[in-house]
């Protein structure tokens, strides 16, 4: 055999990479990125990793709450923020039947920003991403997928991930589990989620919305049907809410019977629902609400969804996973710049933290689910809405109630965290 008929030689492949850092975030969502900038800014070495290339996938939470808007005013990044492309939300409505209820009026919040703010995910994620990149101790990982964790004895010593260019070690005194509800760092850990359950899927699409629509957000509801309703300027981001599991059963009907249920509840949108030309342009989101018992061991600490998966109720879990970032950085800054690396009790000092806020918004999520979404979806007939939503109406100081729960949550967070001096910045 002459050698241009020999088979190539195989390659090896190429040999995995280290890293070293303070702390590792696995997860290049809201919690993450947060964290990974307030850590940044601490002066404390932390690399970040998200598994996709970049931060473009739509219908993820795309709410961004009084609460994390003066966050970003703690920061000083306020101003600069709300000159990205968004949609600004005063207050709340929701029509049952005919009638239409306010139910949250944010003008009283004791907040800069006394609105919520509609903006695409990715913008909010890039935001954080060019913030932080301008403190020399961030590092941000795309395209890097963690695929299991590193151990000293007890301890989690960081992560093993992989990229396209072949395997890499990230050796961290402090790993953080951000990457969502289906966590892979928590299944890594052996953390296993109580299940608290969730009675709706919701089914997420889009309909081009006109210049004489109502502009604030909304949610429409009747017997059987839900229909949740934001403005995102040019198009309406809208969420079908379906009794749990039944999103097989409505899609064998076909597009024209949802369609059909769509102009039912929103007759204004009856000559757009054709938008709609099959069902690849609806999102199926499983709903489900968990906690973990346990967020911590040596080592590591699971927050945001990766800690506890929300409802869609408020859209506050987004919110919930900033507020969790920043009591982190809160708490684990000074520990990190300080100590060779973290005493085990700060870590449990997070969970006594953000525990409380978790079990009280998921507990008055479940009590809605329970109380008002399964009745309405197992409901027939024309509804009227109950007598103590219509004190909404009648009464304008009650909608400050749902505007602080919605707008700033259950014990929300300052930002408190070191700013690094110059000194330390450069070092």
């Amino acid at each position: 055999m002459d050698d241009a008929t020999q088979a190539p030689t195989p390659q090896s492949p190429p040999p995995p990479q280290d890293l070293t850092c303070r702390c590792c975030v696995v997860g290049g969502g809201p919690a993450g990125m947060m964290l990974g900038l307030l850590f940044a800014r601490a002066g404390v070495d932390v690399v970040v990793i998200e598994k996709h290339a970049d931060f473009l996938r739509d219908f993820r939470g795309d709410t961004i709450h009084p609460s994390t808007l003066e966050a970003l005013n703690d920061l000083g990044l306020l101003d600069e923020f709300l000159t990205l492309p968004h949609q600004e939300a005063r207050r709340l409505e929701g029509r049952v039947g005919d009638v239409t209820i306010p139910i949250a009026d944010f003008s009283h919040l004791p907040t800069r920003a006394k609105f919520i703010a509609f903006m695409p995910q990715w913008d909010f994620l890039d935001f954080l991403a060019k913030k932080a990149s301008l403190y020399p101790h961030f590092r941000l990982l795309m395209s890097t997928e963690a695929v299991g964790l590193l151990k000293d004895g007890s301890r989690i010593a960081g992560v093993a991930a992989k990229k396209q260019t072949g395997a890499l070690t990230i050796r961290a005194d402090l790993t953080i589990g951000a990457d969502g509800r289906h966590s892979r760092i928590r299944d890594a850990a052996g953390f296993v989620p109580l299940n608290i359950g969730a009675p709706m899927d919701v089914l997420w699409f889009r309909l081009s919305r006109r210049a004489d629509d109502e502009s604030e957000a909304f949610g429409r509801m009747d017997a059987g049907q839900i229909l949740v309703l934001i403005n995102r300027g040019g198009h309406w981001q809208c969420g079908y809410v379906i009794p749990k599991g039944s999103a097989d059963v409505l899609k064998a009907a076909g597009i024209d019977n949802l369609r059909k249920k769509i102009a039912a509840l929103a007759p204004f949108l009856g000559d757009r629902v054709a938008e709609l030309a099959s069902f690849d342009d609806v999102k199926l989101l499983s709903v489900a609400v968990d906690r973990l018992p346990l967020w911590h061991k040596p080592g590591l600490l699971c927050i945001g969804d990766a800690a506890h998966a929300m409802s869609p109720v408020g859209g506050v879990g987004i919110n919930l996973a900033i507020q969790d970032a920043i009591a982190t950085a809160n708490l684990l800054s000074v520990p990190l710049l300080d100590q060779p690396r973290p005493p085990d009790e700060c870590l449990a000092k997070v969970q006594a933290r953000r525990e409380f806020p978790t079990k009280a918004t998921q507990a008055l999520q479940v009590f809605i689910q329970s109380k008002v979404i399964s009745r309405v979806l197992a409901g027939s007939g024309k509804m009227q809405p109950a007598w103590f939503l219509r004190l909404f109406i009648i009464a304008p100081l009650l909608r400050r109630l749902p505007a602080r729960v919605i707008g700033l949550g259950v014990r929300p967070e300052r930002v408190a965290s070191p700013a690094a001096s110059q000194e330390r910045r450069s070092a």
